[in-house]
Formats: structure tokens, sequence, C-alpha cells
């Protein structure tokens, strides 16, 4: 299962074109050499979409989101020169965007262990909506989603990391990163049934 949606914090990014690819490079050349202007045109095209990843690693905090994504653009102006042009640009920034996010999260705690939060109370949809053809909105759900089943499906679903990318960069099992990924599926489609 793999998410798609449209909207403006959407799960659907577009894939970089060869063209974008070739002013990526040329931007990180000029941003090496110090050109700060160079720089920001890197943030302009790269920050939506930064972003919109870590608010969704993060639940839904929008403030906490927009700190690390600064952040994340400033350990991307430190570590440019490490950039090996051997991919995408923007598939480098996003991964190192993700860390940080990630470390974030580890920081706070906010992951509890591979069993903590299986009996989550809070799990369940509080009502039903209005109307029986509500649209079902996969943005407000997630963040609802236990933080390690949430950052497992958006890891793995989303920026399409492998298992055991997945483990080591959360201090799992890889059984449990698949755990985890099939609990928060299964989590969605049950709120889903519930909202249709």
């Amino acid at each position: 299962m793999m998410l798609a949606m449209t909207s403006n914090d959407s799960f659907v990014t577009p894939p970089a074109r060869p063209a974008d690819q070739g002013v990526d490079f040329d931007l990180v050349r000029q941003a090496v050499a110090g050109d700060t202007a160079a720089f920001e045109r890197i943030y302009r095209a790269h920050s939506r979409r930064v972003y919109a990843t870590v608010l969704r690693l993060l639940g839904g905090d929008r403030a906490r989101a927009e700190d690390l994504t600064q952040e994340a653009f400033v350990r991307v102006w430190q570590k440019l020169g490490e950039f090996r042009f051997e991919s995408a640009f923007g598939t480098w920034l996003h991964r190192l965007a993700v860390n940080v996010a990630l470390m974030a999260l580890r920081a706070d705690r906010a992951l509890p262990s591979a069993d903590e939060d299986i009996d989550d109370e809070m799990l369940q949809l509080s009502a039903r909506p209005a109307s029986p053809d509500a649209r079902i909105d996969l943005e407000a759900l997630i963040p609802r989603l236990p933080p390690r089943a949430r950052a497992v499906l958006l890891l793995h679903d989303v920026e399409g990391w492998q298992h055991d990318e997945i483990s080591r960069e959360l201090g799992m099992a890889v059984g449990t990163s698949k755990a985890q990924l099939h609990r928060a599926r299964g989590l969605l489609r049950q709120w889903m049934g519930a909202i249709s």
C-alpha cells in the first residue's frame, strides 16, 4: 500500500526531472563556492517538501517542523561539500532532513520502545464524521498513529526506505519495523472503515 494524496502538504512529490537535477547540481557547485544566492534557490526549491515530511514525522507539530526544517537546511549548508553528485541532490538533501527529524524525535524520547505504545487507548476514533460521504483525510489520520508506527509508515511507504534502513535509524529490529508498518496500515484501514 503506497500512500498517495494531493494537498498542500501532499504525499506525492513529483520526481526530479533530469533538467532539474542539472540545475540542482549547478546550484550546489555555486553554493559550495560560497554563493549564498545559489543556496537560497536550493532552499526555495526544496524547503516545502522537507517541511511537509518533517511535519508528518512530528505528528503535525507545525512550529517544531518549521524549526527542524531550518535546522535541516543549516545542516545541508554545513555538509554541502560532502555531496558526491552520485544521486539526485533532492534525495540526498531529503534524507539528511529526515535524519534531523529522527534525531530530534529520539532526543525527545518521542519514539517509545517497540512495545510501549501497543495498547494506546487514544487509538480509537472519537467521533464519526457528520456525513457518510465525508472525505477521508490521511493527513489528519497519520498524526494520530503511535510515534513509531507513524515513523515507519512514513519512512517506508512515503520515503521509500527499506526495513533494514529504518531499523538502523530507529534502533529497532527489522521484524519490529515490519510489525510497526503492518500496525500502522491496519490502524489506518480500521479508521478509514469507521469513517466510510
